[in-house]
């Protein structure tokens, strides 16, 4: 009854964006270029639910996003587009060309165009910020317009990475006194967020705003300014010119919704013939600074010179100076050094009969104390003998007197107890014992025989006279 055909997968990869196009279908309304979103029909993979629902034929605002898909080949095709992306510091004004005509939010005062909501057609009020969207390209347009300080040169040499200077140049005007020269330029402007829409909605792309605006304002108002000033006037006041031109191109910008940040005067190139004649009279004028310069210097060296003259002049006189001073001074110190060497002497004769006088009187005094000492000590020594011999003399005196007493005291009583004439015979018998006396003599004298005899008395009285003079040589020892 049938056949069946098998076809490939379609796969929409990644930062891609699949644009429909279907082959059946209702046929679009007038004036529209691409079929509305309608009901779900699992992205266009169920065709006869797309159909049903009242699905259009031809372009699609609808787009599919990553991944795979079971298409009829038969039924649509797809294109693959990669997705919008706008960079940091720039936001995307849209265009939309499909949808209803919304209502223009831009006021009565803007006449430039409609601004309308998102889903409208036209541009829309709102910008996209940096990022990524799948946007179907066939249906919206995405005008980048940057957001952070734009520099534009009008300079030859130079252009910016975005571009948008590519075609301008250096401009040439002409001043007052006829003579061409060249001057590079650059202007820098600021285009708010909230005002990109209204800049693309007037000029259509940032191209537009600055060859239908920037380049002619500019342009215009240098060579106008340059017509009012000869070469050398507008050199000398570039810095009053670029404040004016500032104030000027700010002002006009704002009627576009720009805003003119600065204005700034590069290189300026005056004609070769000028500035030929201004070098020449510039080296002229530097040559007579220079000369002036030179005769001055000569005076200066000639004051120096004379200055030095005088000055070595001054310095001989000054030498001669010091050297009577240092003559005098010579003079001096030879009469107070023989003056000190005398007084040198002097005080020596001096200190050395000071000193043998001191020397002198020194031993003399030591010898009069050494006599004197030599005389104390003997004193003393003679009254410390008299004291001793005195003491001792004393001590025995004392010592006889005591043992005399005592033995008078003792013979005292010896003989009245025994009798003198038995005491006596007592004692002479102990001293015979006591001296070891012979009383034998060799030669016996006799008497009668009677005790108590003369003879015998006078043999008692010679023991005894012999025994004192013993006692007495033994105490001298």
């Amino acid at each position: 009854m049938f056949e069946v055909e098998t076809a490939d997968m379609i796969s929409v990869p990644d930062n891609a964006v699949g644009i429909v196009t279907t082959l059946e279908g209702r046929p679009l309304d007038e004036g529209q270029i691409a079929g509305r979103i309608i009901g779900e029909h699992n992205k266009f993979q169920d065709a006869d639910l797309f159909l049903s629902n009242g699905g259009y034929k031809g372009l699609q605002e609808q787009v599919i996003l990553a991944g795979s898909y079971f298409f009829n080949p038969w039924f649509l095709k797809v294109d693959m587009v990669k997705m919008t992306e706008i960079p940091i510091g720039y936001v995307g004004v849209v265009i939309s060309f499909v949808g209803s005509d919304g209502e223009d939010l831009s006021g009565v005062e803007f006449k430039h165009g409609n601004i309308v909501a998102r889903g409208n057609k036209g541009v829309w009020a709102e910008p996209l910020g940096p990022g990524k969207y799948p946007i179907n390209p066939f249906i919206l347009k995405v005008e980048m317009v940057p957001t952070t300080n734009l520099v534009l040169n009008w300079a030859s040499a130079r252009s910016e990475a975005h571009q948008l200077d590519k075609n301008l140049s250096t401009i040439t005007v002409r001043s007052k006194d006829g003579f061409p020269f060249n001057l590079d330029v650059a202007q820098i402007i600021h285009i708010p967020n909230t005002e990109a829409p209204k800049v693309i909605a007037r000029f259509g792309n940032m191209v537009n705003l600055v060859s239908q605006v920037l380049e002619p304002t500019i342009g215009n108002y240098f060579r106008n300014s340059a017509q009012d000033s000869d070469v050398i006037s507008f050199l000398g006041a570039r810095k009053e010119r670029q404040a004016a031109a500032r104030e000027h191109i700010g002002q006009v910008l704002e009627q576009y919704n720009v805003h003119g940040v600065d204005t700034l005067i590069g290189d300026i190139v005056p004609p070769e013939s000028l500035m030929k004649t201004l070098t020449d009279r510039k080296i002229a004028e530097e040559q007579k600074v220079t000369y002036d310069t030179q005769m001055k210097a000569q005076e200066t060296r000639q004051s120096l010179e004379k200055e030095t003259a005088i000055a070595d002049i001054q310095k001989e006189i000054v030498k001669a100076d010091q050297g009577v001073l240092i003559a005098e001074r010579i003079a001096d110190a030879a009469v107070k050094k023989a003056t000190g060497d005398a007084n040198s002497v002097r005080l020596q004769a001096n200190a050395e009969a000071d000193r043998l006088k001191l020397l002198a009187s020194g031993e003399a005094e030591k010898t009069r104390l050494l006599a004197k000492a030599d005389a104390e000590k003997i004193e003393w020594l003679a009254k410390a003998d008299a004291e001793k011999i005195s003491l001792t003399g004393n001590a025995e005196a004392e010592k006889i007197l005591a043992i005399g007493k005592s033995s008078a005291e003792s013979y005292k009583l010896a003989v009245e107890a025994m009798g003198g004439d038995n005491f006596t015979q007592l004692k002479v018998m102990e001293s015979i014992g006591e001296q070891k006396i012979k009383i034998m003599p060799d030669i016996l004298i006799g008497g009668n025989g009677e005790a108590g005899s003369p003879i015998s008395g006078l043999l008692g009285l010679q023991l005894l006279e012999q025994l004192r003079k013993k006692a007495d040589h033994d105490r001298k020892e």
